[in-house]
């Protein structure tokens, strides 16, 4: 029935038409009705095509998630983060280098609230407590996206932090420093920047011990003194490493202080005055820990530097014997102290 009424239709029309305009004239109108209909039926068609198109534009993007495999596990970051609370001195150096400052961290174990060579990088920053007693609260205010922390300080907070943001923990504080800046470099998702920073950082340490040259043959001795006692520090600690790595030798002697059972492993022993002699080598550096308000060890660095032991140590008698800032040559920990130390070390054995 609809074809048959559309035939009289049009049929009706063109019998109007040739009235009025004569059959020659009505083929004519009817052609170009015919060509006004198929560009129109071409501009719907594209107009379909665009809507296809803007249907795939507007589709979700694609995920930034990350995985960071670490000491307590596996943790899933949603995308890069902005707002990022660190939980150690040494973890806090590492965002620092890698050119982000975190909207929060614990306090520098000397310094009000940050360490000297730190505090004009730290404005604004806020005090989360310290490296083994942290605010949860404090934390859980300043809306972080990431938490960074260490399992040898903040194990039994690990579940209450995961709560408050994606937690991604380090293993240890001792041995090489290097690890944790990468473990670190990957939870802010900046690998390729972290790279460039310990190559510049590696750079630095090949030029320094190809310009030693010979002097790296000496065997090398760290001591610190605390509140009432004093340590012999070894290849797994700070100072131990970065020396090591520049080819400096240890002191024989020293190494059967340092047994599998050693109660802090390679990294530190502690030691009466009868160790002295011990304490001895080519060169010996020794830094005194005073956090900030408590200089009594002091007390102790003055006893036994006092000493008779002491002071007939073949190193003390060719003042070989330095005195070097224990924040960065121990405390600190981050690759910013390990890049001053580089140039103290310069310093010393090239003045």
């Amino acid at each position: 029935m609809t074809n048959e009424s559309d035939f009289h239709s049009r049929q009706l029309c063109l019998n109007i038409l040739s009235y009025t305009m004569g059959e020659e004239k009505v083929q004519k109108a009817f052609q170009k009705l015919l060509v006004l209909l198929a560009i129109v039926a071409i501009f719907v068609l594209a107009a379909c095509g665009n809507s296809k198109d803007n249907t795939k534009e507007e589709s979700p993007k694609e995920s930034n998630a990350y995985s960071v495999e670490h000491a307590m596990g596996k943790t899933e970051v949603k995308d890069t983060p902005k707002r990022i609370v660190v939980l150690t001195n040494e973890g806090t150096e590492a965002l620092l280098a890698m050119g982000i400052k975190p909207v929060g961290a614990v306090q520098s174990w000397t310094g009000d609230p940050w360490y000297d060579h730190i505090k004009d990088q730290m404005d604004g920053v806020e005090v989360v407590g310290i490296e083994h007693e942290i605010n949860l609260e404090k934390i859980a205010s300043l809306k972080p996206d990431l938490i960074i922390g260490n399992k040898l300080r903040q194990e039994k907070d690990y579940a209450k932090l995961s709560k408050i943001a994606p937690t991604v923990f380090s293993d240890t504080l001792r041995g090489d420093w290097k690890e944790n800046f990468k473990l670190y470099a990957k939870a802010v998702n900046q690998e390729t920047k972290g790279e460039e920073v310990l190559t510049a950082y590696d750079d630095k340490l090949q030029a320094l011990k190809e310009k030693l040259g010979d002097q790296t043959n000496q065997e090398i001795s760290f001591v610190r003194f605390m509140a009432d006692k004093s340590r012999i520090y070894y290849t797994d600690s700070f100072s131990g490493i970065i020396f090591e790595a520049l080819g400096f030798k240890r002191v024989p002697a020293q190494a059967e202080l340092f047994k599998d059972n050693a109660k802090l492993g390679n990294l530190a022993v502690e030691v009466g005055k009868e160790v002295i002699p011990k304490m001895d080598g080519d060169v010996i550096f020794y830094f005194t820990y005073m956090p900030t308000g408590d200089d009594s060890a002091l007390a102790t660095e003055q006893e036994w530097t006092q000493d008779p032991l002491w002071k007939n140590l073949t190193a003390v008698q060719k003042g070989n014997a330095h005195k070097v800032d224990d924040v960065i040559w121990n405390t600190a920990g981050g690759i910013l102290a390990a890049n001053i130390m580089l140039d103290q070390v310069e310093e010393i054995f090239t003045k």
